[in-house]
């Protein structure tokens, strides 16, 4: 750490000027300073280094350290058991799509998306393995697969909906839901490492794989999105997210419970018509988890169309803007006419309108700090276009 600057720093950079990326006054407060990369606020905080931040964005240091252990347990297997964890990334291309379509609305930073995959399959996974394993010595493996796998899986994935809050990633509803989408992915991606690769050598890998991959690819993401409703739900109202979201926790951790103790159950009676109920159940639940989240995806649609007006003249933007953001079908479709710059500068424009959106639509008074913040990026990426 070197000595904080003497000079003067904004509390802010300034709307409407290209500010230099360095460190500034923090704007949440939450540390003295914060990191601004030239075009936003990132997650860096902590005393005035001087220095560029080490990290990139889609790493954090739990994240890093966490990978220490993961990535060599990965290769280990990837040597071992290659066919196991090239079948164990096939969740990532029927759940990711799906998480694409969600995160639409409101489009988050490509790092923010991989920040959390990687938390879900190194932080929370590392932690559940360590954990589950001792319980699994001490008290036996059912017991780990009922209490201890419900209970510190999820809550080490709600940690990461925690640190995307923490990172002021997480502001809106379907925000809470996506991010914990991508937190199960990874978590997902990982432990089906380890199951296919157990499987194979007991000889079910296809029988596995089938269940895992085609039938619950969406499991952990699912159980999860109970959390990232209920962290979601608070932000967009304002509160505080502890203890106002412990409902979310808690029922991903009694739908996680639920699952695994039928499997149990199916496995100790050698009765497979309990696990093929809790497949159609779990099945139902999908579907029910997919039409909320599709009214939840239009609601926030609608909310962010019908705020374009308003924040277009709030900013100052061309009147043209509002027929462009105005309407989701143009938007759509603009989006699909421009190349891969002016496609990202264009997801810059959008998600940042729509995060302006979310804090409007917050009951009680505008935080002006915020709202100063989204105005400057907002600059910043209309200026870049």
């Amino acid at each position: 750490m070197t000595d904080v600057p003497s000079a003067p720093i904004p509390a802010t950079p300034a709307a409407g000027r290209a500010t230099p990326a360095g460190w500034y006054a923090d704007p949440w407060q939450v540390s003295p300073w914060r990191w601004w990369d030239g075009a936003t606020w990132t997650a860096h905080t902590g005393a005035a280094e001087q220095k560029k931040p080490k990290l990139p964005m889609f790493l954090s240091v739990p994240v890093l350290l966490a990978l220490i252990f993961v990535i060599p347990a990965v290769a280990f297997l990837a040597v071992s058991s290659p066919l196991a964890v090239l079948l164990g990334l096939v969740p990532l291309l029927i759940v990711l799509p799906v998480l694409g379509w969600l995160d639409r609305v409101e489009p988050e930073p490509r790092s923010s998306k991989i920040h959390a995959v990687l938390w879900g399959a190194a932080v929370a996974g590392l932690i559940s393995v360590i954990v589950n394993s001792i319980v699994g010595v001490t008290a036996g493996e059912r017991w780990a697969a009922v209490l201890s796998a419900p209970f510190i899986e999820e809550l080490s994935k709600g940690a990461g909906l925690i640190w995307a809050l923490r990172r002021k990633e997480l502001d809106s509803v379907v925000d809470g839901v996506a991010y914990a989408g991508w937190i199960g992915l990874g978590f997902a991606v990982i432990e089906d490492f380890t199951y296919f690769a157990a499987a194979a050598d007991e000889g079910f890998l296809w029988q596995t794989f089938f269940l895992r991959a085609f039938l619950t690819p969406f499991a952990h993401p699912l159980f999860t999105a109970w959390t990232g409703l209920a962290v979601g739900l608070a932000v967009s109202r304002g509160r505080k997210v502890f203890p106002t979201a412990l409902w979310g926790l808690l029922l991903a951790m009694l739908t996680h419970a639920a699952w695994n103790g039928s499997l149990v159950w199916s496995d100790a009676t050698k009765n497979a018509a309990i696990a093929g109920v809790a497949v159609v159940l779990f099945i139902a639940l999908f579907a029910a988890a997919v039409v909320a989240t599709i009214k939840l995806r239009r609601g926030e649609q609608a909310r962010f169309v019908e705020a374009i007006p308003f924040l277009v003249e709030r900013y100052g933007m061309p009147a043209g803007d509002v027929q462009v953001f105005g309407d989701w079908k143009t938007l759509l479709t603009t989006r699909k006419t421009l190349d891969k710059p002016r496609r990202a500068q264009f997801d810059q424009v959008h998600s940042t309108l729509a995060r302006a959106a979310a804090l409007h639509n917050r009951p009680g008074d505008t935080d002006p700090v915020d709202e100063a913040v989204l105005h400057a990026q907002l600059q910043k990426a209309r200026a870049d276009q």
